[in-house]
């Protein structure tokens, strides 16, 4: 594959052909950052410079029409708190966000972290969604699912979502403090002993259902962060030399 045939990012499957509806996952390809960064870094830590981050930034966005300013992000700590966006900007403190006014361009960081996008087409409101293993533990997704549903009427069973690219069941390798937290379905014994695998596409997508989606109204990305360093950024096999990509979801005003 040539450079030129390098995707910048990919729009889930689950998303197309939904009117005005911007929703896509960055890979690594397409940016101005150099090694250990190369090339598309959309994160802020790091040795990479601010000036590479808001080129990649605005290269990105500007790909998907979207632009830069109407952008919301958010500083995030491996929680489960939900913010109502109105406006877009910087947030602090928050593992997901959700809006239902258009023009607003949510997205989380990953990489590694299991990122959800959420589009319920009745209310025509979006969310975008960082779970780590603690935010997949304390239930962000549910508590997403239930923000929606307080603040803009959401029925769960008419929403579309996608869990994205993160770090793979086979690769994912914990300590029993971190494995007893899951479901004995969500995990198994690694090769090494005293060490388990734990699967955070599957336990994420149980919630979803929890919550009322139906399985049919949940795509998952064939991807991993951690066997496709090709095309995605893993902090843990690039041993935290790495950048960052993102997962982003809104609406244009129809």
């Amino acid at each position: 594959m040539s450079p030129q045939e390098r995707p910048m990012y990919r729009i889930p499957k689950i998303f197309q052909n939904q009117p005005g509806l911007i929703a896509a996952e960055s890979t690594r390809h397409g940016g101005v950052s150099t090694t250990p960064y190369k090339s598309l870094n959309l994160g802020g830590q790091g040795a990479d410079t601010t000036e590479n981050i808001i080129e990649n930034n605005l290269r990105f966005f500007g790909a998907l029409e979207v632009p830069f300013k109407q952008v919301a992000k958010t500083h995030q700590v491996h929680g489960n708190l939900v913010l109502s966006v109105n406006e877009p900007g910087r947030y602090e403190g928050y593992d997901a966000l959700i809006t239902n006014c258009p023009e607003i361009q949510l997205a989380v960081t990953i990489a590694d972290c299991t990122p959800i996008l959420l589009y319920d087409p009745a209310s025509r409101s979006v969310a975008a969604i960082h779970a780590g293993w603690r935010g997949t533990v304390g239930n962000i997704a549910l508590h997403t699912i239930e923000n929606m549903k307080q603040l803009f009427g959401t029925q769960p069973d008419t929403c579309l979502a996608y869990i994205g690219t993160c770090i793979d069941f086979d690769s994912f390798e914990v300590g029993p403090e971190v494995a007893q937290h899951f479901d004995s379905a969500f995990q198994k014994p690694a090769d090494m002993e005293g060490k388990f695998l734990v699967d955070l596409k599957e336990a994420n997508r149980a919630q979803l259902m929890q919550a009322g989606l139906h399985s049919s109204h949940i795509e998952i990305s064939p991807y991993s962060t951690a066997k496709h360093l090709f095309d995605y950024f893993s902090y843990r096999f690039e041993k935290g030399q790495t950048g960052r990509m993102l997962a982003t979801i809104g609406m244009r005003t129809l």
